[in-house]
């Protein structure tokens, strides 16, 4: 199988991959079409089926397994398929793994690296509730560790959620050494919690799409509500500091304007709101880089940068 990452211009492509979402369409001269994003574990690549009605075209749908026969071309600086030939494949004929992008960090070494990190917490009441969340419940921490950090923009792939998530927490805990002001117990409980509003905002693997709730509602206010949820059945638990829990997730985004419902107004809210954009964001670079490897150039304009980027050359 030529993956997803491995196609050039002017490549010929003979191989199953998933239809991650198939619209009809029509051009400017009423000629009906299909586009297509198919996807395989090293990315996603659009697909046009200019002729619908031909008789190679076989009858399919979302998420289904297509053997797809075609030829790779350029359009506007991005990479398209021009198809040919559709066939729906029997199961089989194909490893899902191969279709599923999952963290290259390995998911139970870095589930274990965050079970560690819950274990430093020594506060009794936030020690109890990432136990409650990220241990006990088995159900949860499931979904957590599968889960992407996004639908396209940073870590979206299976795994996603943790490595963000641990990444955001690695962080903090070295904020914690650099600037003691800092109530560490508070800033990691904070970190680990921060995004586990994306297990219900984004639906699973392979349709990694935002469901209702998620349109409606947002990560950062049912993440909120979740840490409520669970402290309410923890004895004792200090409004206060659930106040100023539920603050630093609500406020971790920093500003109205990028949908924090709060602006940050502790110092931990202040921290955790750095150390998610600078993982976010490094991230989101990397992967950029990851897809133009074969580019030495200048990479164009990019909208979250508010940059034309560029790999590190060192010469």
């Amino acid at each position: 199988m030529k993956f997803i990452k491995e196609l050039k211009e002017g490549d010929r492509v003979f191989d199953i991959y998933l239809c991650k979402h198939k619209q009809e369409a029509v051009t400017k001269n009423g000629k009906p079409y299909e586009s297509v994003i198919l996807q395989d574990k090293t990315g996603t690549i659009d697909a046009k089926v200019w002729e619908p009605n031909n008789p190679g075209i076989g009858d399919y749908d979302d998420l289904d397994y297509i053997e797809v026969y075609g030829d790779v071309t350029n359009f506007q600086g991005q990479l398209q398929i021009s198809v040919k030939r559709i066939r729906v494949c029997r199961e089989g004929e194909y490893n899902p793994s191969d279709y599923l992008p999952v963290s290259s960090k390995g998911i139970d070494t870095m589930y274990n690296e965050l079970k560690t990190l819950i274990g430093s917490i020594k506060n009794t009441y936030l020690h109890q509730l990432l136990q409650d969340l990220f241990i006990d419940d088995a159900d949860f921490a499931k979904k957590f560790c599968n889960s992407s950090a996004a639908k396209t923009v940073h870590h979206g792939f299976v795994g996603g959620l943790l490595e963000h998530t641990l990444g955001v927490t690695k962080l903090c805990d070295y904020y914690c050494s650099a600037y003691p002001i800092l109530q560490r117990d508070l800033l990691l409980t904070a970190a680990m919690c921060h995004d586990i509003g994306k297990v219900k905002e984004i639906s699973a693997f392979p349709v990694n799409d935002y469901t209702d709730d998620g349109q409606l509602l947002g990560h950062i206010v049912m993440g909120a509500q979740m840490v409520g949820e669970r402290a309410a059945k923890i004895d004792g638990f200090p409004h206060n500091l659930l106040a100023e829990l539920q603050h630093c997730i609500l406020a971790h985004h920093g500003k109205l304007e990028y949908g924090s419902p709060k602006v940050p107004a502790l110092i931990e809210a202040v921290a955790l709101n750095y150390a998610d954009d600078t993982d976010a964001k490094m991230e989101t670079f990397k992967e950029i880089l990851e897809n133009n490897s074969e580019n030495s150039g200048w990479l164009g304009y990019n909208r979250l940068f508010e940059s034309n980027l560029r790999a590190t050359r060192m010469e």
